[in-house]
């Protein structure tokens, strides 16, 4: 019998943060999160089997914050997995979700809330700003591509988890995130919440920043990711998603687009090389998933 340690109480809001083999993202989002005007009592950062000096980081902002909590998630490699175990511990009444990569303004978090109390809201999504770490071409088309919140949110009924803030009751209704999707566990999640009849906002003002993907290989590597994700979800919920083996047909380039067109003929051109490769690199990954993957038992949470 396993004994899970509860942390927090009931009324507060806790932050879970999920991070694998990334020790500065994880150090600049503590560091960010520490700088809250909202009294931030617990954060909960959980280890998904990192390999190098990761846990050491926070263990010394452990050391020096004893709001910070360290889990580790070593039997499901995924950030979906290691979300559920931060679930899972949290006793939190709202659940905040960060990546281990990000930054927030000092007001981030009592902006969300308000924006939550103001819409009576029980799933909130965050605005989410692509930073250029890296002035390069493709950082510069994915932060043209990056993330359209409000978009998803109004067409498709889900927020990306690297901004999002969930009331403790919807996952006791309606179960934790499918740690068996290599992505696409946010949206498969969102939809599941809307299905239910919770409410759904978005809150403009609270304000993520996202570094944006600076390499062809970084972004190579999200959008295969994104195609296994997708034909992962037909597998396991064909009703929803349609049968494996039929890709969905393509809606726009990676990630949305936005409404500032490049300026010049080659950057234009560039963009759309980026769009077929991309949209190549997902098609690529969702025929990888579709002859070499293998179906996984359902959780027991998410349902």
């Amino acid at each position: 019998m396993v004994t899970v340690t509860s942390i927090g109480d009931p009324n507060e809001i806790i932050i879970l943060v999920p991070v694998y083999n990334d020790p500065n993202g994880v150090a600049d989002t503590i560091s960010s999160i520490t700088e809250q005007n909202q009294s931030t009592k617990n954060t909960i950062v959980i280890d998904n089997g990192s390999t190098d000096n990761t846990r050491d980081i926070i263990r010394e902002y452990m050391g020096q914050y004893d709001h910070i909590t360290l889990l580790v998630e070593d039997e499901i490699q995924g950030s979906y997995a290691a979300r559920n175990k931060g679930i899972e511990h949290a006793e939190g009444d709202i659940i905040a979700f960060l990546d281990a990569d990000e930054t927030v303004d000092e007001d981030w978090l009592e902006t969300a809330l308000e924006a939550m109390d103001d819409q009576d809201a029980d799933y909130l999504g965050c605005n989410v700003e692509l930073t250029l770490l890296e002035d390069t071409l493709v950082g510069r088309y994915n932060a043209r591509t990056g993330f359209p919140v409000e978009q998803y949110l109004e067409e498709q009924h889900y927020a990306p988890t690297c901004a999002l803030l969930v009331r403790r009751e919807v996952f006791d209704d309606v179960g934790t995130f499918d740690s068996r999707l290599i992505s696409g566990g946010d949206k498969e999640f969102g939809e599941r919440v809307y299905e239910a009849g919770y409410d759904q906002g978005y809150a403009e003002n609270a304000v993520v920043k996202h570094p944006a993907r600076t390499s062809f290989e970084a972004l190579a590597k999200k959008n295969f990711r994104v195609g296994r994700g997708f034909c992962q979800k037909q597998r396991y919920y064909p009703k929803r998603y349609g049968k494996p083996g039929i890709p969905p047909t393509p809606s726009g380039p990676s990630g949305g687009s936005n409404e500032n067109e490049p300026e010049s003929m080659f950057t234009r051109v560039a963009f759309s090389f980026l769009s077929i490769a991309m949209l190549a690199c997902r098609g690529f990954g969702y025929y990888y998933e579709f002859l070499f993957g293998e179906k996984r038992e359902i959780p027991e949470s998410t349902r």
